[in-house]
């Protein structure tokens, strides 16, 4: 199986970080091929420009969004590992999301509306944000979950297999972001 992690956290040490290292480390283990695009490392550019969509209807793609795109289409399944900020994506991803996942590519519309491109492809979302649980879950979970899992895995045509939160990010103790992290663990082992 092809694994691509799409990873969006600046700082390495964070508990991202280790997730992406942990999932990484077991898939690998279990004899997949993973490959590791680190958005802020790779200093990907989130701002979809008008020449960017000009390209794109001229069939004319950057070179950037090209090799994004390239990885997508690698892979059997993908992880987005990222944190919550303000209640949302950081700009990193969103802007990934939006070049990359660019109409013709993820998606297209033909005279009975919606064609879902990236059919086939299973997806798992992992968070973490440095609320408690009780700031976000329910209404908050619920609302990341319809834009991320609705708004645009399901609208591309992805199978959504996993979507999981992990609160108090940095200020959980050693304990709990071990026990985060086998729970993680635990899920890569369930899903391989």
């Amino acid at each position: 199986m092809k694994i691509l992690i799409v990873y969006a956290n600046p700082n390495p040490e964070s508990l991202s970080g280790r997730v992406k290292n942990l999932v990484s480390g077991t898939l690998k283990k279990k004899g997949y091929e993973v490959e590791i695009r680190d958005l802020y490392q790779m200093q990907f550019n989130p701002v979809l420009t008008a020449a960017d969509q000009a390209a794109n209807a001229a069939g004319n793609l950057p070179a950037d969004i090209k090799k994004e795109q390239e990885f997508i289409k690698w892979a059997d399944m993908i992880y987005f590992i990222y944190p919550i900020w303000w209640t949302g994506l950081p700009a990193i991803i969103k802007g990934y999301f939006d070049r990359v996942l660019s109409y013709g590519f993820a998606y297209s519309y033909d005279a009975k509306g919606l064609v879902k491109h990236m059919g086939g492809k299973k997806v798992v979302i992992l968070n973490n944000y440095g609320s408690p649980l009780a700031t976000y879950e329910g209404a908050m979970h619920d609302s990341l979950k319809m834009t991320s899992d609705i708004g645009v895995m399901d609208f591309c045509g992805f199978e959504l297999i996993e979507h999981k939160f992990f609160p108090s990010a940095s200020s959980a103790s050693e304990e709990a972001k071990s026990a985060y992290l086998e729970e993680i663990r635990l899920l890569c082992e369930k899903l391989h």
